[in-house]
Order: C-alpha cells, then structure tokens, then sequence
C-alpha cells in the first residue's frame, strides 16, 4: 500500500476512493470498524479507510484518526491523506483542526495543505472563502444542515476556532504560477509556523498543481478533488502497476435506502418516488416506536419486481421539530440503528444492490453488512463509484453523499450496479 487515506465519514471515502481509482491506483475501500483488517488486508496500492466521526466530539475522533492512520504506516503507506467534506461539515468546536494537527504530530511533519475544493461539484475556494455553485458557503444550504450547521464561508477563520496554531493561507496567482512557486509558498508558511495551510483552487487543473507541489508532504487534507495530482507522483517514480479494475455486474433485486435530508436529496427522492414504490419514515415515528425495520422489510418484498425507496428525508423544518421534541442525537441515532437494521434484513432476504443517499446513512448501513472492504469500480456521478462488497455473494452499493449526484441518481446508480 502506497498511498494511505481516511475519510471522516463513508460517502466522503467512496468519493476519494473514486478520485483514486481514476487515477490509475488499485484502490480498496475499508471499514474502520473492523479491527480484522489490520491482520488480513487486500493489496491495494492505495487504502482508503472510511470512519464515521465527521460529528464525533474531538476525543473520539482524534483518537479513531490516530489509530487508523498507524494501522495505515504499518502497511507501508508513503503519505497520508484525510479526506473531510467539500462543504468542510464542521461546527466552531469541530474536529477537523484537531485531527490534522495530531497527524501532523504523528507524522513528524510540520505543513499540510487544506483545501477542500472539488469543482466537479461546485466546490470551489477562492480567497480563502468556499463556493458552492455561485454562492458562498453560508448562503448555500448548508446553513441549515441538521448536524453541522456552516454559518461562515471564510475556512481559515472557521479552522482558527479549532486550532491551537495560526492557519496560513495561499491564494489562486500562487496556485497558478505553478508547482515551484506553490511549492515555495508553502516553505515560507512552513517557516512562520503555519502548519495548516488553506489553499485556493477553482478547477480540477489547480488541483493537479497543487498535488505536484505536495509530492513530498507526509500529510495532505482536503475533499476528494486534493487527491487528483497524487496517483501521478507514485507514477512518476515508476510505483505503480497501472492494471485497470474491472468489477462483475451485481445482478438481483434493489433498493434505495436515503436518510439525507439535502435539498439535493429532497429532489432526488421526490423524482425517483414519481415512478417507483416509496415509503417515507418520519423520524418522530421512528422515535415513537411507531415504525420496525422488519415491518419495511415486509412492505419491501410486498413490492416484487419493482424497486422500492424508504426515506427519511425530509425539509429543514420538519427536521427541525422532530429535533426539538426529541433530540437533535437521538433522532439521528434513531434513524441510523433503522435504516442499518433495515439493510441487514435487505441484504438477508436477497437484495443484491443497495443504494444509499446520506454519509451517516451509508456508515451505518455498511457496518451493519459487515462489509470490511470493497472493491472500487466505475463512477456513477462525480464522487460516486459503484462498490462490490462480499456478503453471501457479490452485493453492489453505491454510496451517495447528500449533496451529490443529479435529479436521476437512483435510477442511474441502479442501473450500473448491474450493467457489464
């Protein structure tokens, strides 16, 4: 393994697994729930270890990070990566600073980029700020995200709030002079002791400069986009086998699994329960008691040859109540533990392809499944590959951020689990 990575949550994984696999690395994606890993892994040349601690307190995700990442050196790795979202999901009290500084500790190393840019999806920073399509951060949405609100566009002063350091800062002339001349800015934040670095980027090719640029950084941090330029460096130094992937079509009954409650999600859902079986969960339901997974289970089967969608999604509003009475992390628990348990129920009964909308929905389905590692395939929609997983037989998935994907994701995801 040369290039070792972990992602805060399992969307976020699947997409830099994905960005991997198009450069040319043979890459697996691994659950880091499953200690076996550490003592029977795949060879890989890139590993991608997916966690679920995007909105773990700062503990708990420092120590998850430090763990995984030494179990990442023991397999050979070169350079690390942690992968966060392009939306930079975190609160004032959040656990991205602290993560990157303890791998910076760990890794004896003393300057990592931060940039959380992926223009194929509209993410773009500019001047220190994060663009989503033509709006600021703040403006985009994500404002009203249920767990991790984001209120303030301008990263370097969202990551100071975290950080024990000053945070630096290059801007886009830098990035466009070229790898020498970023190469050099980051030497000189280096030297003031700014060890976290956020950097401009508003197109995939700034994202390849500044992958040469950190060619020899132990540590590098940013959404999936950061990881475009690094299969070239292993290339370069002749590393890599470049022997292309080839997954088997995942044939079998399919479902739609989707807790996001993205605007993004919303239209997603609402189009694809236009044309197909749909059942809507209401999360004060679920914390009620009211609704079983083995009860969906059955409303699933019921459905035959079609393919069903359960959700959850629901607006901001609706959320926002269910909250109030209940919880902002019971209700949150309460979904995950269904739809997990509703996946298990799935996978048992014969579904072979499952896709899931939402991070913390794909963590707890994945786990529940029991899926260690998956191979990574084709993309589906930028930052989602097709998944094959072991589960008494092939089983497909596809793993969709909120955020991610066009109106027609489902049906489009569906279809290529199964096409050759």
């Amino acid at each position: 393994m040369l290039l070792g990575a972990i992602a805060d949550d399992f969307t976020g994984a699947s997409d830099l697994a994905n960005t991997l696999a198009k450069g040319g690395m043979a890459t697996l994606q691994f659950s880091g729930q499953f200690s076996g890993i550490a003592s029977n892994a795949p060879a890989c040349e890139a590993g991608v270890v997916a966690l679920k601690t995007r909105s773990a307190p700062v503990s708990e995700a420092v120590s998850q990070s430090l763990a995984t990442v030494r179990w990442l050196l023991d397999q050979g790795c070169e350079q690390i990566i942690f992968k966060y979202c392009s939306t930079f999901d975190s609160t004032q009290d959040g656990n991205i600073g602290p993560v990157a500084e303890a791998l910076l500790d760990l890794l004896q190393t003393d300057v990592a980029v931060v940039c959380p840019a992926f223009p194929a999806t509209g993410r773009r920073v500019f001047m220190g700020h994060l663009f989503v399509g033509d709006r600021l951060l703040c403006e985009s949405g994500m404002q009203h995200h249920p767990l991790t609100p984001m209120t303030d566009p301008d990263i370097r002063r969202w990551l100071g709030y975290q950080t024990r350091g000053a945070v630096g800062g290059i801007a886009l002339d830098t990035v466009r002079a070229g790898s020498a001349s970023l190469a050099a800015a980051f030497a000189a934040e280096r030297q003031a002791g700014r060890r976290l670095v956020v950097t401009d980027a508003i197109s995939d090719d700034d994202l390849v400069t500044i992958g040469l640029a950190v060619a020899g950084h132990r540590l590098v941090t940013g959404a999936s986009g950061i990881a475009q330029g690094l299969p070239q460096n292993f290339r370069a130094r002749g590393k890599l086998a470049d022997a292309a992937e080839t997954l088997p079509p995942v044939t079998g009954p399919g479902v739609v699994l989707c807790g996001s409650c993205s605007t993004n999600s919303q239209q997603q859902v609402a189009r694809y329960a236009t044309a197909n079986p749909s059942l809507a969960v209401d999360p004060r339901a679920l914390a009620g008691g009211e609704i079983s997974p083995e009860g969906v289970s059955a409303w699933v089967a019921e459905q035959g040859d079609n393919t069903p969608i359960v959700f959850s999604t629901a607006a901001p509003d609706a959320v926002a109540e269910a909250q109030r009475r209940f919880g902002r992390e019971a209700i949150a628990g309460h979904i995950e533990s269904f739809f997990a348990a509703l996946a298990r129920s799935l996978a048992d009964a014969g579904i072979r392809r499952i896709v899931v909308g939402g991070g913390e929905t794909s963590g707890a389905v994945v786990e529940a499944l029991g899926l260690a590692s998956m191979r990574v395939g084709r993309e589906i929609d930028p930052g989602v590959p097709m998944l094959v997983g072991e589960r008494n037989g092939p089983l497909g998935l596809a793993l969709k951020s909120g955020n991610f994907g066009g109106p027609d994701f489902f049906t489009k995801a569906l279809q290529e689990l199964e096409r050759p």
